[in-house]
């Protein structure tokens, strides 16, 4: 795991694999205390957070950490490398994280071995985008699902890449097949499936049956956050060479069938403020709590108060 020390402070798991405690100081002059392996520690006036973790690797167990955890870039330079992986038939599977999810993941060891398990974990959502700029990467933008998806479906025309839909209802792939193939008449979507909502080994086999039988380069996931990144991390593994992303409600905005905010909306972060007014039964709750939990936790990981004791 590469890293990088950020003068800010907040408390997260103990990366150094010293069986003795140590101090070292930061370019400021001051101590950096160091615990042994597998302890928690807090530090003063310098941090260490994870600007590299690769698939596999144990995640940091505070927000902060996670967040820092994600891909650095913006939607056009992410969809170039997730073109060239899919030509090279690398595989993998690609996490979009935004604040409901990483906030799964502190609770949840499923999502977090999921989230640990991915090519990618890219910031969907503006608090974390916002949230890896504080810890010292600036150049880290959001990167949504609704930008993403038709910008490498349109990159991948050039190479041919074959698209596979999975998730929705069948009323909603049609309707993103339709738009996409409308706006990129070179696209090659050759399939989808729409499981049925309750899962079960049936229906998993019934997906992967389809998925072989159209032999994709990517696959779009939208079954839903974290339903979506818990199978990815499953089922990935029997299809090596196809890359995997989870888009959620990406499949509901290019079919038009759920309005996206209004272009002034997402430029300020609050399109999570418009999902809320246009769904308040399905979201209210969710963003009631994980919400709350995420803004409590960054103000105490950042102000140096935060202990996982």
């Amino acid at each position: 795991m590469l890293t990088r020390r950020v003068d800010i402070a907040f408390a997260t798991e103990a990366s150094s694999s010293r069986r003795s405690s140590s101090f070292s100081p930061d370019r400021r002059g001051r101590s950096l205390m160091r615990r042994s392996s597998g302890e928690r520690f807090r530090v003063s006036s310098a941090v260490v957070v994870p600007t590299e973790v690769l698939p596999g690797q144990a995640l940091p167990h505070t927000i902060v950490g996670l967040a820092a955890s994600c891909h650095v870039g913006d939607v056009e330079s992410t969809a170039r490398e997730i073109v060239a992986r899919a030509k090279t038939q690398a595989g993998g599977y690609v996490c979009l994280c935004n604040v409901h999810l990483l906030t799964l993941a502190l609770h949840d060891m499923d999502v977090n071995r999921a989230l640990a398990g991915a090519w990618k974990r890219l910031p969907d959502g503006a608090p974390v985008a916002w949230l890896k700029r504080r810890v010292g990467t600036r150049k880290s933008r959001r990167i949504g699902g609704p930008d993403l998806m038709p910008r490498v479906v349109e990159l991948g025309c050039a190479y041919e890449l074959r698209h596979f839909l999975l998730g929705s209802t069948p009323e909603v792939l049609v309707g993103v097949q339709r738009a996409l193939s409308g706006r990129y008449p070179d696209a090659q979507i050759v399939g989808s499936h729409s499981p049925p909502f309750t899962a079960s080994d049936t229906a998993d086999l019934e997906a992967i049956g389809a998925i072989l039988a159209a032999r994709p380069d990517v696959v779009w996931c939208a079954l839903g956050a974290p339903k979506q990144e818990l199978w990815m991390h499953r089922f990935s593994p029997e299809l090596p060479g196809v890359v995997f992303l989870g888009v959620g409600a990406a499949f509901d905005f290019l079919a038009k069938t759920k309005p996206r905010a209004p272009l002034w909306m997402r430029r300020r972060g609050l399109e999570w403020l418009h999902r809320l007014v246009t769904e308040p039964r399905r979201l209210g709750g969710r963003y009631v709590r994980t919400n709350t939990e995420f803004v409590f936790r960054c103000a105490l990981e950042l102000s140096g108060r935060w202990r996982n004791a």
